[in-house]
């Protein structure tokens, strides 16, 4: 197994490619795509009369969060019969560039493109929503590439859109594509050539993560029906775990948590936490513990837990398309459920600075300890519509936005 050990030359040759600042938010879920902010200092209550609002400014509809690095802000909407990458100046608001990346792309579950834009070095690389797979410059936002991602696996878009937020790996950028070649797909990103695909099936909505588990740097994910482990440049597989939800909703990215790999699924599915045994040249994947079906004790339909210390902090999702939805802590090694905030109500959540950044459906900030003791909020403020996005925190400041604005608040 010494070609598994390769973990710190990948993330060596992963940071090389990405010039990206200690308090940037470069993609989906963060740095580490994780949902975790290392910043400090941040307030400690959100006050009555809300947050102090640093810029807004118009949108586009659309579900893609926030990326923020190298004093950019990208996102991607539906504006004048078009899907646009957008850059705004983080600062200000002041847009620096827009490009168009493919028709307005609609659906019956929501319009707009779905997957969050990735910063890496000097490009910006986004997934429409019918699967178009673009690189452009970061300076001023030039087509540099576009591939038709989901057409090259002769594959087609996925229900509801295509939801995978890209992934810089080395030189490499991947995203969820499905198809009989494999559902995962690899393509240079020098140019979008494909590099390698892997795990065949249906695409999913979950978006591809990098993580060290057992040792070894390796590209995890969920497809529509399971979730694989896979070895960074190649795309060889290390290992597999069943996971077939209804209606290929597997849509929360994959986290670390206690040694092992959590995932979870709504539509009634559950949880579970999986742990590595080495095997020849890859890994046997088994349940440390799971809890499933009607009784789980964790729903994520499509918003990724967060893990702080030793607990896991989530949105369970309750009945299929999860109309009551608690917020729920767990004890990570065990799956044993701490406390239940019960109909608290659907919505995202990241950690920073011990705390939980919470957007709600209907458009609040709510700020919570993330504490094993119990529920325990400092404020909300209604500040957008109806929105899924995550908030992305960079710098000191919060990003976040909904069908019509884009909004930068103050956090210190």
């Amino acid at each position: 197994m010494h070609w598994l050990r390769l973990s710190a030359a990948v993330l060596l040759v992963a940071i090389a490619t990405s010039v990206v600042l200690a308090d940037d938010w470069p993609g989906f879920l963060g740095p580490r795509r994780n949902g975790i902010s290392q910043e400090q200092g941040l307030i400690d209550a959100i006050p009555a009369d809300g947050p102090q609002v640093v810029w807004r400014v118009r949108g586009g509809v659309g579900m893609s969060a926030v990326a923020v690095c190298q004093g950019l802000a990208v996102t991607t909407w539906n504006d004048a019969g078009k899907q646009w990458l957008v850059a705004l100046e983080a600062a200000t608001g002041k847009e620096a560039w827009k490009t168009p990346i493919g028709p307005a792309y609609e659906n019956g579950m929501g319009n707009g493109p779905r997957a969050t834009p990735m910063i890496a070095g000097e490009r910006v690389y986004a997934f429409s929503g019918e699967g178009i797979l673009v690189a452009v410059s970061r300076k001023d936002g030039t087509l540099l590439w576009q591939v038709d991602a989901v057409g090259e696996a002769d594959a087609k878009p996925s229900d509801y859109g295509m939801a995978s937020s890209p992934l810089v790996v080395g030189e490499q950028v991947i995203v969820h594509v499905g198809g009989a070649a494999g559902a995962i797909a690899a393509f240079s990103s020098a140019d979008g050539q494909p590099a390698w695909k892997a795990s065949a099936g249906t695409a999913g909505y979950s978006s591809p993560t990098l993580l060290e588990v057992a040792g070894v740097e390796q590209v995890v994910s969920v497809t529509g029906t399971e979730v694989v482990g896979l070895r960074p440049g190649t795309g060889d597989l290390l290992w597999r775990f069943p996971f077939k939800t209804d209606f290929a909703c597997n849509t929360a990215t994959p986290i670390a948590v206690d040694g092992g790999i959590f995932i979870s699924a709504g539509e009634n599915h559950g949880c579970v936490l999986i742990d590595l045994k080495p095997q020849g040249d890859g890994f046997v994947a088994r349940s440390r513990w799971d809890s499933l079906d009607t009784k789980s004790v964790m729903r994520n339909e499509w918003q990724t837990s967060i893990v702080v210390g030793d607990h896991l902090y989530g949105f369970d999702n309750v009945g299929a398309a999860g109309p009551v939805t608690h917020l729920v802590c767990l004890e990570a090694k065990t799956g044993q459920e701490i406390w239940r905030k019960l109909r608290f109500g659907k919505g995202n959540m990241v950690s920073a600075d011990g705390k939980l950044w919470i957007t709600s459906i209907d458009g609040e900030l709510i700020l919570a300890r993330a504490t094993p003791a119990g529920y325990e909020e400092f404020g909300r403020a209604a500040l957008l519509g109806n929105n899924r996005q995550t908030l992305t925190i960079a710098g000191g400041r919060g990003y976040l936005r909904d069908d019509l604005e884009v909004l930068c608040i103050g956090l210190k």
